[in-house]
């Protein structure tokens, strides 16, 4: 059976592999086996093989935050599950052919999901719809802006956002992006940079935003925080910029603007499985309508996985790039 190592941190295209490993066997009395449809590559992916993440992995180690697949065969004491079920795995060893566990380490998905799209659904659309959802009560109308508009999760909050009747401010670095975002449901597309605050105000008729989500730190969420009205929040998830948080003290001394951090592995950790579960189930469904696509600019065989990572860390890409054990 194949799977992803990780020899050692450094530049992650330099650093992993595709090994042959044992079969992990039959399910246990409680486990279900596997075999892995579709994985996607994650930023975070990418962070914590290059020793800039939460946490740094012991080396040698399997990798992988996101992976679905079908159930090809199950313990004698689960019943959630069955022989053909589609599931996503809420481990984080999912580059690898077959994956044996607990039956509740996946989530049992429709029939009639996409695997692939699905397989983009754990991290990102779980954290915008998070976003979204855990920090400001909106309604019909108002606003949200965001940087990284066009990332896997801006995607998706855009997307979110619009079924549900807000409108989204979108920050982008590059003016081409301008049409396509609007394409996908976004209201308001802007180029980063000076007097961003007065040209966001301008395209919203001067409406209070009253949540900011941020991926990018450094002097873009200062910009970002600018536009936020009085007594909003910005939730900042990343660092795409490496660099820290720099945000003018006025907005929190002055303007009563709160800053939070949003790290989906520890909120999920405080919830329930069938918190969990209920959240996805809604995500699948948006998934099914149609609420939620994400473009799949390239898949890799495990074999190629350093030219997929690669790939993945490639600026001005059109869409995710995944990975197809099987």
């Amino acid at each position: 059976m194949k799977s992803v190592e990780l020899t050692a941190i450094g530049t992650a295209e330099k650093v992993i592999r595709c090994i042959d490993v044992p079969d992990p066997g039959a399910p246990g009395k409680e486990e279900i086996l596997i075999d892995v449809v579709a994985c996607s590559i994650n930023p975070a992916d990418i962070l914590l093989i290059e020793g800039n993440y939460a946490s740094t992995p012991q080396t040698p180690c399997s990798l992988g935050i996101e992976g679905t697949g079908i159930v090809s065969a199950v313990g004698s004491g689960v019943t959630s599950l069955k022989v053909g079920d589609k599931v996503m795995s809420l481990g984080r060893t999912n580059w690898v052919q077959r994956i044996r566990d607990k039956s509740e380490s996946f989530i049992r998905l429709p029939a009639e999901i996409d695997l692939a799209q699905a397989a983009m659904l754990k991290v990102n659309a779980a954290t915008a719809y998070l976003m979204l959802r855990s920090y400001v009560s909106l309604t019909t109308g108002d606003w949200v802006i965001q940087d990284a508009a066009n990332s896997g999760v801006g995607i998706n909050l855009i997307r979110l956002a619009q079924a549900d009747g807000i409108r989204t401010v979108n920050v982008v670095r590059r003016a081409e992006l301008i049409e396509p975002m609007k394409k996908l449901g976004a209201d308001v597309v802007i180029v980063d940079g000076p007097e961003l605050a007065q040209r966001v105000a301008k395209e919203t008729g001067g409406a209070r935003i009253q949540l900011g989500i941020d991926a990018v730190g450094g002097s873009t969420i200062g910009r970002l925080t600018d536009c936020i009205g009085e007594g909003g929040t910005v939730v900042n998830y990343g660092l795409l910029s490496g660099e820290l948080c720099q945000v003018n003290a006025f907005n929190f001394v002055f303007r009563d603007i709160r800053l939070v951090g949003f790290w989906l592995a520890k909120l999920m950790r405080e919830m329930r499985f069938d918190q969990i579960q209920g959240m996805y189930e809604t995500l699948a469904a948006r998934i099914i309508d149609g609420t939620i696509h994400v473009e799949i600019e390239s898949s890799y065989p495990l074999e190629n996985i350093s030219d997929a990572i690669a790939h993945a860390k490639r600026e001005a890409r059109g869409g995710k790039i995944l990975l197809r054990p099987n």
